[in-house]
């Protein structure tokens, strides 16, 4: 300890604070890197959130001890990683987040005893709006979305009544397609009595129309309108024939497009068949009628006239009879009534254009050689295309596959890249990242603080260990010797002469000016003695090896 003690004097008041800064830099620096390599790894737990949703969140996060941070503008909270899950629960089952809407919630916390209708229908339409908000988030690359309904009153002798409507307002990340567009839209109406998908329109964040909600039903039944249809029709075929020419030629070696020719106009076509073997007996009537008639003359007398007297044969002729018979029948002709509405979009006409890159030949030097494709191959490409896209001749489709080279070489084919160690997420190399940039720190601290400021308390104490050994005799009571004090004295004599050797100014005019300098000077050479005795024992030594 004494001498751990005796070192510590010995380096001076100012070497002492040199390295005690430099100590407590080093422990706040490695105190640093071991909080920031210790410190759990803090992952979202909600973005893009409202700030009322924000404060509701941050409020609950508190109340449950758990540590966050607030992302950009307070829109997002970070949490430790291992408490994301029970967070989000224990959120859900309070309704947090609710996305800046309310719910069906609202009648859970408001008194409805003194309510006039006029509230009741309010907050019905505005949980109505905020449910169908929060069903509409819950789909794929929705963020946010936005729900407003108008619901005419119903009235009494009313005969004509407004259909409802509603406008959807949402914030996609990436694009919809239509059948989730017509999925948004059908959803909404049959979430609402009385409404229908052709009255609800819907805009995306950049203002663009998605849907337009004018009441027209043209293309409900199939599916979107007919320029949608025909585009879709031309993206399905182009996909079904790239992904199988991809197989065969290549990925990317092949371009494929499609025109399809469709039919705008409706119609409507009604026929009456009538079918003569299919006749069915309705009704029948028959009738007969017997008839007797005698040709002659007659004699008169009293005993003819006489009513009750017997006929008296007096007449003299022919006597004639006649049958008559007649039958009426009804039949039922079976009759067959067919009619039948074509909707437009019918497809008229298929147009398949595919271009496909022959064939490369890699040689020893690296350089790919070209070389086209044979008709066989094409005609086997041919006859694969037309049964992808369903080739019909009656329809007049046409299959054209033409064979160029193109402008891009094929690219050099590495593998796929198979998972494993090194598959690192984005909070890993984040990570990693943190702690390189801290080591980096570390070693330059290292290597252009610590180490000089080491070197050269090292190497004074060496000095002054040499020097007071062999130049400049130390007593025990730590006196300076006769000789050291001789020593000094020529050392401050030297210094005077060189002094002395010093070309004055010009501006020094008098002597006493020039004592005062002069004295001035030996001042100054005293003091830095003192302050720094061992460059000063250095000079010394200097002399003594020359005069040696």
């Amino acid at each position: 300890m004494n001498g751990l003690l005796d070192f510590l004097k010995g380096l001076g008041p100012a070497r002492l604070a040199a390295m005690g800064a430099m100590a407590v830099m080093l422990i706040g620096l490695f105190a640093f890197i071991i909080v920031r390599a210790t410190a759990p790894q803090m992952v979202p737990l909600f973005t893009d959130l409202t700030l009322e949703d924000a404060a509701a969140i941050v409020s609950q996060v508190e109340t449950q001890g758990v540590s966050y941070e607030l992302g950009v503008n307070g829109r997002s909270i970070l949490v430790p990683e291992e408490n994301v899950h029970r967070l989000r629960m224990s959120l859900a089952e309070t309704g947090l987040p609710s996305g800046g809407g309310v719910g069906y919630e609202i009648f859970d916390k408001t008194d409805t005893l003194g309510a006039t209708s006029f509230v009741q229908n309010l907050n019905r339409l505005r949980a109505l709006e905020g449910e169908l908000s929060r069903t509409i988030r819950s789909i794929g690359r929705i963020s946010s979305a936005r729900v407003h309904l108008v619901i005419p009153e119903k009235q009494l002798f009313q005969r004509d009544r407004e259909p409802p409507t509603a406008s959807i307002a949402i914030k996609v990340q990436g694009s919809l397609t239509n059948g989730q567009i017509r999925a948004i839209q059908h959803l909404v109406a049959t979430a609402v009595e009385g409404l229908e998908p052709s009255y609800v329109s819907i805009v995306d964040e950049r203002g663009a129309l998605l849907a337009s909600g004018t009441g027209d039903k043209e293309g409900l039944a199939g599916g979107g309108s007919l320029d949608e249809r025909r585009l879709t029709l031309e993206s399905r075929l182009r996909q079904q024939v790239e992904e199988i020419l991809n197989n065969v030629v290549g990925t990317g070696r092949a371009r494929v497009r499609v025109a399809a020719e469709i039919n705008y106009n409706r119609k409507t076509e009604t026929q009456e068949l009538y079918d003569p073997a299919g006749q069915v007996l309705r009704s029948s009537q028959s009738k007969e009628e017997n008839a007797s008639a005698t040709n002659g003359e007659e004699t008169v007398s009293v005993g003819n006239q006489l009513p009750s007297t017997e006929e008296v044969s007096g007449t003299t002729g022919t006597k004639e009879n006649s049958n008559v018979s007649e039958e009426i029948l009804n039949y039922e002709i079976s009759k067959s009534t067919v009619t039948e509405i074509y909707e437009a979009g019918g497809l008229e006409r298929l147009s398949v254009a595919v271009l496909v890159d022959g064939t490369y030949t890699v040689s020893a030097d690296g350089t790919h050689t070209y070389q086209a494709r044979t008709e066989g191959e094409l005609e086997q490409i041919a006859t694969l295309v037309r049964t992808a896209v369903g080739f019909s001749q009656r329809r007049g489709d046409t299959v054209e596959v033409v064979n160029m080279r193109f402008v891009e070489a094929p690219l050099q084919d590495f593998g796929d890249n198979e998972g494993g160690l090194f598959d690192f997420t984005r909070a890993d190399i984040m990570k990693l990242a943190e702690l390189g940039v801290l080591f980096v720190i570390t070693v330059l601290l290292l290597i252009f603080a610590v180490m000089p400021l080491m070197k050269r308390i090292l190497a004074s104490e060496e000095e002054k260990g040499a020097l007071t050994e062999g130049v400049v005799p130390m007593l025990s009571d730590g006196t300076v010797t006769a000789k050291e004090t001789s020593q000094l004295e020529s050392l401050l004599g030297e210094v005077e002469t060189m002094h002395a050797e010093i070309p004055t100014a010009e501006w020094i005019e008098d002597a006493k000016n020039q004592a005062a300098l002069h004295q001035s000077s030996i001042q100054q050479i005293s003091e830095m003695i003192e302050e720094t005795p061992s460059e000063a024992v250095n000079i010394v030594r200097g002399w003594l090896n020359e005069a040696a």
